[in-house]
Parts: structure tokens; C-alpha cells; sequence
């Protein structure tokens, strides 16, 4: 029996430069749907972001006034948050909730579980935060008749809170790309409209370009904001003067 192999015919440079050049009227059509999607995406994220941190600073107080009844409750929160994927906690709220009779709105699943995933990592950054105060000033506080509440309000917190900064920063840059298995939940975000693209039109690389630019503009303004957030709080008004 004779095989013959076919060689693939040779393609002229225009042919080759004419596939890697990008439809540019198709990204311009669909670059409206983007921003939208965009928008949707930086709502939800925004309001996990925030819920997370409430969270966060919650799970911090009970873990600073050792609260007995809901120390452990936090603990185990922590770990099951922590070692936990987004994509599971968001199966279980969207399609595990409805079979107990409990029905949620695809973008409130979403902000609920990145909440329940960002509160550990919250908490966890602000604990790290808690322990670098030195107990000097724990004591110091107490010496001048601060009540417990007093002393972590004015004193422990607002160190806290500044060495804390870093990851809490780290965090939501974290939690902004989490969102990006929220088209699991019907969310009409930025994947979800590029997996529509994609399957209606096969334009893989125009689209894949956007979704990549999509996420650059909004994830780069929050990093250069963090990063000078950072700056000013440690180096900026508080930093030390000579008294000469």
C-alpha cells in the first residue's frame, strides 16, 4: 500500500502577514459591549472588595478580643475560605443553593462568594498587622487609662491598618482577577462576553486582545493608586522630623 504525505502548500509573507494583522472594525464594533461588561465586572468586584474587608475587620476583633463562642467559628471560616477555590464556592451558591429552596441573582452569588473568599484573606493581612504592634504600646495605652475598646481604636488599628496596607492592596488586585469565573454564574463580565464572541464568531485573537486590554485598564489605575497609597502613609505625613 502506498502512503503518500502531502506537504502544506507555501504561504507568501502577505499571506502570513495578513493572518497575524487583527480585525480592527470587529474590535471597534465590540468595543462598547467590552466596556459595558467592564463596568459590570468593577461593580461586582468593587462591592466583594469592600463586603470582604467589613469581613476582614470583623474576624480581626473577635481574633484581638478572643471572643470564646465565635473564635473557633472564625478559624475554621479562614480555612475553609482559604482552601476552598472561587469556582467551588460559586457552584455551591448558584446551583446548590436553589435545591434548598434558596434563589439569588447570578451578580449576588458573585459578590457573595468573592466576599466569603476575600473576607479570610482580609482578615488574615490585618492580622499580621495586629501582632507587629509592639505590647509596650499595648501597655502604655492601658497605663493612661485607655478601655480595651479605646486602645484598639486609637492605638492598635491605625498601625495596624498601615502595615497592613501591603497585602490588603495585594489582595484586591487578587480579588478583581478572581472575577473572572464569574460567567459561571450567568454574570454578563468581561470572560463571559469573550466567550460569546468567541463561539459566535471564532474571532479568538481579536477578542482575547480585548479582554487583555480590559483588564489592563482597569487593574493598572489600582496599582499605581495602591502603590502611592502605600507611599503617602508610610513616607508622606508621618514620617519623622529632625526637632533640630
Amino acid at each position: 500500500m502506498d502512503i503518500s504525505i502531502r506537504l502544506p502548500p507555501k504561504r507568501k509573507g502577505g499571506a502570513i502577514l495578513k493572518e497575524l494583522i487583527l480585525d480592527i472594525d470587529f474590535m471597534m464594533k465590540y468595543a462598547p459591549l467590552f466596556a459595558k461588561a467592564a463596568w459590570t465586572t468593577l461593580g461586582i468586584g468593587a462591592a466583594g472588595i469592600f463586603l470582604s474587608f467589613l469581613a476582614g475587620l470583623v474576624i480581626s476583633v473577635i481574633r484581638y478580643r478572643k471572643i470564646p463562642f465565635l473564635l473557633p467559628l472564625s478559624t475554621a471560616y479562614v480555612e475553609l475560605s482559604r482552601n476552598t477555590p472561587l469556582l467551588v464556592q460559586l457552584f455551591f451558591l448558584y446551583f446548590g443553593l436553589p435545591k434548598a429552596g434558596i434563589h439569588i441573582s447570578g451578580e449576588t452569588c458573585a459578590a457573595a462568594g468573592l466576599t466569603f473568599l476575600g473576607g479570610s484573606y482580609m482578615a488574615e493581612a490585618l492580622r499580621s498587622g495586629i501582632e507587629s504592634v509592639s505590647v509596650s504600646q499595648y501597655e502604655s495605652a492601658a497605663a493612661l487609662g485607655l478601655t480595651e475598646h479605646q486602645i484598639f481604636r486609637f492605638v492598635v488599628f491605625p498601625q495596624a491598618f498601615t502595615v497592613s496596607l501591603p497585602p490588603l492592596c495585594a489582595n484586591v488586585l487578587f480579588l478583581i482577577k478572581e472575577t473572572s469565573v464569574f460567567s459561571v454564574c450567568a454574570v454578563p463580565d468581561l470572560m463571559y462576553i469573550a466567550k460569546d464572541l468567541i463561539g459566535l464568531y471564532y474571532k479568538t485573537d481579536e477578542t482575547l486582545w480585548m479582554l487583555v486590554i480590559s483588564y489592563l485598564i482597569i487593574l493598572l489605575p489600582i496599582s499605581a493608586g495602591s502603590s502611592l497609597l502605600e507611599r503617602r502613609l508610610r513616607h508622606g505625613p508621618y514620617r519623622d522630623t529632625d526637632p533640630a
